[in-house]
């Protein structure tokens, strides 16, 4: 059964009410899809990344392919960090249909599932987050150096192999209602695939040679891929085991600075679990957040609008309750 039949099947079950009160869909036809998922997505690319670099003999690395690179990450990276996550998942700013539609195929090139997919599981893991039912926690394996190991493996990679996966009806009603962001989920593996398409036929012309084709396919693709997973599955692992914390949440989310240039500024997690709504995850100028410097642009060529940021009042009372609790 293709992807686009198997979300079919799911949304017609939900939608006539045999699954609408579920909040979770557990059974072994998902856990299959999410192993193949896993498999394309995940494993190889961290393959092929390796075979790149034995390559570089044969196919080096020139700027070409550093240029695919880059500008598949920053895009992919963007659809992810500030369309994905603040846009759909949050709401946190407001685009023209057109914009949201680019968005939404931009985050899905990236290869992390589908609009509705991922909505719906970040929604559930800030409503469960480090308590039963949050599907990657890092904080439910046990005590002691090994438990927060086997966490780690858990939160950073096996999770994705099979878990319970959230009803889109009940965590995302919003998007199941858009019939454009429904096609856009429907169609979610064409979106990936031209996430690898793109890179190799640009790298090709650039070189004018069909090992372009290969190098783009490589670097713009694969490679690019596994680095950009690499960044945001270390939310759900390291942001939830080491790091700083300023404020009182239900979760043990952290903060990790040094990470936030190479993750468009998602590193800043503790402030988001803190403030979910704000779009700005560095809640301070001086704290890097690309993600949210690409919104603030949206805004000033008037693209975006309704842009959700808490002022000093509002940051001062969650520190004074923060305060009070401690």
């Amino acid at each position: 059964m293709s992807f686009e039949s198997e979300f079919q099947s799911i949304y017609t079950r939900a939608s006539t009410g045999r699954a609408s009160a579920r909040l979770v869909l557990d059974d072994p036809f998902l856990h299959r899809m999410q192993k193949r998922h896993f498999i394309l997505f995940d494993v190889l690319p961290a393959i092929f990344t390796l075979v790149a670099i034995a390559l570089l003999p044969v196919v080096p690395v020139g700027r070409a392919e550093l240029g695919v690179f880059f500008i598949m990450w920053l895009l992919t990276g963007l659809g992810i960090s500030s369309g994905y996550h603040r846009l759909f998942a949050h709401k946190s700013y407001v685009v023209a249909r057109p914009l949201r539609a680019a968005l939404a195929i931009a985050g899905a090139m990236a290869g992390q599932g589908g609009v509705l997919s991922w909505v719906a599981m970040h929604r559930r893991h800030h409503e469960r987050g480090d308590q039963e039912g949050d599907m990657h926690s890092p904080n439910l394996h046990g005590e002691g150096w090994r438990g927060k190991l086997r966490g780690f493996r858990h939160a950073h990679l096996t999770w994705m192999m099979a878990h319970p996966y959230p009803n889109v009806v009940h965590y995302a009603p919003d998007l199941v209602r858009d019939p454009d962001m429904v096609w856009i989920h429907k169609h979610y593996n064409k979106w990936a695939v031209l996430g690898f398409v793109v890179p190799a036929v640009v790298c090709a012309a650039a070189n004018q040679s069909w090992m372009g084709l290969v190098s783009g396919f490589l670097w713009g693709g694969m490679v690019r891929m596994f680095v950009l997973e690499q960044g945001i599955w270390s939310l759900n692992s390291l942001c939830h085991l080491v790091g700083s914390r300023k404020y009182a949440t239900r979760d043990k989310s952290r903060n990790i600075g040094l990470l936030a240039p190479f993750i468009f500024g998602e590193s800043w997690h503790h402030n988001h679990h803190a403030f979910p709504g704000s779009a700005s995850f560095g809640l301070a100028w001086y704290r890097v957040d690309p993600g949210y410097w690409f919104i603030k642009a949206l805004g000033v060529l008037g693209l975006a609008r309704d842009i959700k940021v808490p002022d000093r009042a509002q940051l001062r009372l969650r520190e004074a309750a923060t305060a009070a609790e401690t």
